[in-house]
């Protein structure tokens, strides 16, 4: 696929990266000449030097001929320009922007074709203030990741000495869940290296443990893993930029926040903004600070600031001054490598957690979903299988019987999405929900209409996992 992406900040850069390793002909657009010089050093890709709105730009990035426009430039306008012109003199078929601004982002009317041209409007800032959200419903998550509109939930968990199957195998897993709790062991990394989850495989002590179950059965099958954590009710937030100010406006509904920023007229912007939450004017950085504000009571510690140093040494602190959770942004994958599961706990790379809305409109064949797992090391991606035994090589077949990828796992499937069911737990009726959830044992058929969520333990064997998927000519 011809790919042009504008924009070489942490978003297009990632972006370029992830999709350079897989074969794709990539051109990146940037007024930064040295940022291009030092991506063109590391990446196999082209770049142009250039204002990614001008059409002579992007006429000599080849957008003449180009399959995909990505517009991640840090300007809305910038993005939203360039997508009119791909449409209205470049004919590109598919067009993607980052949008920040709730003006654009809320409004059809001004994406349709007819006006801005926007196929896919994506906001990294939104994508992460969920993705921080969904971490805390789960205080003792790493990750925690859904498919199929909501139904399956993903929890990568630490597994502790004293959970029910740490030291068992972990076929073991269905003998204590109960009431029609069903889940499935996705993956496991081991010191960093994937583990096949075979029945028989034995859970260590330290392991990274990928669940999968339906939303409604996750926390059963998670207490198998690992004690439970206290559930979160304070939180302090370091920076109040773009990110920081999304997150405390939605977690001051439910829970106790303070924010601590270091610019005085953004603190007073962001003051006027809230609504219940505490903001403190200050460095996340000063002992005194944080002590004097009772860190050693917060549940939670959020270092959303802009700088990755900063980050890492207030949220270093505020571990050490008695926080009992601490979650950094950092950009830096090395970074993010070197102190996560050290001095802290969750350390989140922004362009890794958003680059996944991307990929779903890259892959090939029906990607309904695309996450990157592990900093890009591995992938879960939710397939829907489309065609007939005769075109299809996984519809109407047993998963058991499915060709073998070293590296992929089919984890679950969820049928009928569109239909209401009934969801039940210990026997009783909870209330209704779309979708019917199966975890992907190897006796189950595979449906057309299916999703089905798969686990790639290497980003090397997602081709193979489309390419399974893909349907024949006699489907058409």
């Amino acid at each position: 696929m011809k790919i042009v992406i504008l924009g070489a900040g942490q978003v297009g850069a990632s972006v370029a990266e992830s999709l350079v390793s897989e074969d794709n002909d990539i051109t990146i657009v940037d007024s930064d000449k040295d940022r291009l010089q030092y991506l063109q050093d590391r990446l196999d890709l082209r770049t142009v030097t250039g204002n990614a709105a001008h059409p002579s730009t992007l006429r000599e990035a080849g957008l003449d001929d180009a399959d995909l426009l990505i517009a991640v430039t840090q300007s809305d306008q910038t993005n939203l320009v360039a997508c009119k012109i791909a449409h209205s003199i470049f004919n590109v078929p598919t067009r993607i922007a980052r949008l920040r601004s709730a003006d654009f982002l809320d409004s059809e009317t001004l994406l349709a074709e007819e006006n801005f041209a926007v196929d896919f409007a994506l906001c990294p800032e939104q994508v992460i203030t969920d993705y921080i959200t969904r971490l805390i419903e789960f205080p003792e998550a790493l990750q925690v990741l859904s498919f199929a509109k909501g139904r399956i939930a993903l929890v990568a968990v630490r597994a502790y000495a004293g959970g029910l199957l740490v030291g068992k195998p972990i076929k073991e897993m269905r003998e204590h869940l109960t009431g029609g709790v069903d889940a499935r062991i996705a993956a496991i990394f081991r010191r960093d290296r994937p583990v096949p989850p075979t029945g028989d495989t034995l859970i260590e002590d330290g392991d990274e443990v990928f669940l999968l179950a339906a939303e409604e059965h996750i926390r059963p099958a998670l207490c198998e893993m690992r004690r439970m954590l206290t559930p979160v009710r304070r939180i302090m937030i370091a920076g109040g930029g773009n990110i920081g100010l999304r997150v405390a406006q939605t977690l001051e509904q439910n829970y106790e926040v303070k924010v601590v920023e270091g610019a005085w007229p953004r603190a007073e912007v962001i003051a006027n903004v809230l609504k219940s939450a505490l903001v403190l004017r200050g460095d996340a950085t000063d002992e005194e600070l944080l002590e004097q504000e009772a860190i050693d009571e917060m549940d939670l510690f959020l270092a959303l600031t802009n700088d990755d140093e900063d980050n890492i040494m207030a949220a270093s602190l505020a571990k050490r001054l008695g926080c009992k959770r601490v979650v950094a942004l950092i950009n830096r994958r090395a970074y993010a490598e070197l102190v996560q599961g050290g001095p802290i706990d969750i350390a989140i790379s922004p362009a890794q957690v958003s680059i996944g809305a991307l990929l779903a409109h890259v892959r090939h064949g029906d990607v309904a979903q695309v996450h990157s797992l592990r900093r890009g090391a591995a992938e879960a991606l939710e397939i829907v299988a489309h065609g007939d035994e005769k075109s299809s090589k996984v519809v109407g077949r047993r998963i058991g019987d499915l060709p073998v990828i070293d590296g992929a796992i089919i984890a679950a499937v969820v049928r009928d999405l569109d239909k209401l069911e009934d969801i039940r737990y210990r026997g009783m009726a909870m209330e209704k929900r779309k979708g019917h959830v199966v975890i992907g044992h190897k006796d189950e058929v595979i449906q057309a209409g299916d999703h089905v969520i798969i686990f790639c333990l290497s980003k090397k064997v997602v081709k193979k996992v489309e390419k399974l998927f893909e349907v024949g000519f006699h489907f058409f």
